[in-house]
Parts: structure tokens; sequence; C-alpha cells
């Protein structure tokens, strides 16, 4: 990946940073902002963007990897010290609700730019770690699911995707969103509904 050479790299870090920043939120309120777009709402000239970013594929590329890398940290971050497995869900699912504008982006660029299949890739690892939570609880007779723990992974991944859209459709508060998103993972893992709504509510007050 180029980088621009300016004799001052404190400076180009910061202005690359500037850039992701703003070609995160350009991208989100237009998947297909240009790269003159995101200059212009940088304030800076395109050669500047060009200079960190060789293409637009480049740009978004980062931009992809930046928003799993959250979602991995987000979901390592709410597991860490927790055994029971459905705790460990509810607080991993709270945490990645916490990275919203990036599922944001990923569902936007799944659309466009990026291929489904590359951004199922790139969230390997956040899977595999959900994949052994899941795994651990229905050997342990927490969760039931006529599923096997990759398959239900998969479901609960497009749970998240779906209730983000159903957000950005307008049919469900922003401030509910987390909450309800996670319940729905828990009682779709077979916790019954009074239990998941009762975890998600300890969780949320203790985190």
């Amino acid at each position: 990946m180029a980088t621009m050479t300016t004799g001052n790299p404190s400076r180009a870090d910061a202005n690359r940073r500037r850039i992701l920043d703003v070609a995160l939120a350009e991208l989100l309120r237009d998947p297909d902002a240009s790269m003159d777009q995101i200059a212009r709402a940088a304030g800076v000239v395109r050669r500047t963007v060009y200079g960190h970013f060789p293409s637009r594929e480049a740009l978004i590329s980062t931009l992809t990897d930046e928003a799993v890398q959250a979602l991995a940290d987000a979901d390592a971050a709410g597991r860490t010290g927790v055994t029971d497995p459905a705790e460990a869900l509810a607080r991993s699912v709270l945490a990645l609700w916490a990275t919203a504008d990036r599922y944001r982006l990923l569902i936007a660029l799944a659309q466009r730019t990026v291929t489904v299949q590359g951004i199922r890739e790139r969230l390997a690892p956040v899977r595999a770690a959900k994949i052994r939570v899941l795994q651990q609880g229905l050997e342990e007779g927490v969760f039931t699911s006529p599923l096997p723990a990759p398959a239900l992974a998969y479901v609960h991944e497009q749970t998240l995707f779906a209730v983000m859209e159903a957000v950005n459709d307008g049919l469900l508060a922003a401030e509910e969103a987390g909450r309800a998103a996670t319940v729905t993972v828990l009682t779709s893992a077979g916790v019954p509904a009074s239990l998941a709504t009762a975890l998600v509510t300890r969780v949320s007050s203790h985190p």
C-alpha cells in the first residue's frame, strides 16, 4: 500500500487516519461515494487520498479490515473472564453491537464493492470464537438447537445483520436494538425468552 512521504510521518499518519474516518462516515451515508467526494469531505485534494490509497478498492479494503478487527476486539473483550456460555454469548453480542457503525459498513459494502463471501472470510476468526462458545453451551445443555454449532453461528451472524438493517429501515429504535438482538440470539440458541431477557438486563446493568 502506498504511503505519502512528506518528511513529517506523524502528519502523514494523521492525514491517513482522517481520510479513513471521513471515508467511513461518507460510505455509511453513501456507499457509492467516490474518491473525489471523500477527498472533499476530508478537506484534502484528491492526490492526497491517492497518496495513501492507490485505489478506491484499496481504501475500502482497509476500512473493511478495520471494521472486522473492531468486531473481533469487541467480541474478545466481551467474553473475557466469562465461563458461562449464555453470559459469554450475551456479553459478546452486546459488545459487538457497540461497533454498530462497522456492521452497517459491512452490510453496505456487501451489497456493492466487497463480496459477501469476502466478508465471511474476514469474519472467520470471530465466527470461530463464537462456535467454541456455542459448542460448549450445547455440550453443557445450556443451549439447545437442531443446528450444530457452526451452522448456529451463521444464524447468529445473519441475525445481527438483519436487526441492523431493521434499524436502518426505521423498524426498530437504535437504543433498543442491541438488547433486542441479544435476546433474539439467545432464544435462537434455545434459551427461554424469560431467562434470556433477565440475563440481558443483568449484563446490561453490570457491564
